[in-house]
């Protein structure tokens, strides 16, 4: 895959007001925008504003942050060998990116299977010396459950395309995910949960059950409480085995599934 570099990609997108309908002051701070794949089969390429922007994506991956101008932009995904931005988008729709915001943006399947695109604005504020913030998002083909920790409610009725976070001390939880409302059955769980101190760990659960193509992609904010040690910014990283930590969080979002569809334009889901 290829990935342009954050000057490169701004002199991409600074294209005309005709084209970008600019939503705040030309001075506004640039946002830090952090793309996931989360449309399971299909690599694809990501154009905006008529530009190429991701090259070869595949699915699971997360960027690393890029500074982007404040504004609205045209997303085109195409398969990855088409001639352009206009040729037979799988889905083509308008993100807005807010001025001086972390932001993610997501390509995911809806709760009945369908492409779409979701913008999370990701928490930077500080967390207490000694906290943690966990942010678990629901980008998966499944219904609503409730994420345990130490037998407790932690996220209660966390649906498609939502989010639940909340800041606790570091530390290593007993975590556990059972459908809304109950108390059992268990899908997944009790499994053991650190949580590093300073950090955002952001959780994305995406695919479908009925596929058999469940996965979960793991996105961290870090310098937002201690010691100093670094501007908020965001890390990226496909998960796999080597994150254990999210075991019981995301990953039991998607054990609880519908049936995904195949490729269809979907509309796009802005969150602010």
């Amino acid at each position: 895959m290829r990935f342009r570099t954050a000057a490169a990609l701004t002199a991409t997108l600074m294209v005309p007001a005709a084209s970008v309908a600019l939503a705040g002051p030309a001075l506004a701070a640039d946002a830090q925008v952090t793309v996931v794949h989360g449309i399971p089969d299909v690599t694809v390429d990501v154009y905006a504003n008529g530009e190429i922007l991701l090259d070869d994506f595949a699915p699971g991956t997360v960027t690393d942050p890029v500074a982007l101008p404040e504004g609205s932009y045209d997303i085109a995904i195409t398969a990855s060998d088409a001639a352009g931005a206009d040729d037979s988008p799988v889905l083509s729709e308008t993100v807005d990116v807010p001025g001086g915001a972390n932001a993610s943006v997501v390509a995911h399947l809806s709760e009945g299977g369908d492409p779409t695109l979701t913008t999370f604005v990701n928490d930077t504020s500080e967390v207490a010396a000694g906290e943690a913030r966990l942010t678990v998002r629901h980008t998966a083909a499944a219904p609503a459950v409730d994420v345990l920790a130490n037998g407790d409610v932690l996220f209660s009725n966390l649906s498609n395309p939502n989010e639940a976070k909340g800041d606790v001390p570091e530390g290593t939880y007993s975590a556990s995910v059972v459908p809304t409302g109950a108390t059992e059955p268990v899908v997944l769980g009790p499994a053991d949960v650190a949580l590093t101190a300073g950090t955002n760990t952001i959780v994305y659960a995406w695919g479908s059950l009925d596929d058999e193509n469940l996965a979960l992609a793991v996105q961290t904010v870090d310098g937002l409480g201690g010691a100093p040690h670094g501007v908020p910014s965001g890390t990226g990283a496909a998960a796999d085995e080597t994150f254990p930590v999210w075991a019981a969080g995301a990953m039991a979002i998607a054990a609880v599934g519908v049936a995904a569809s195949g490729a269809a334009v979907a509309r796009a889901r802005s969150r602010s």
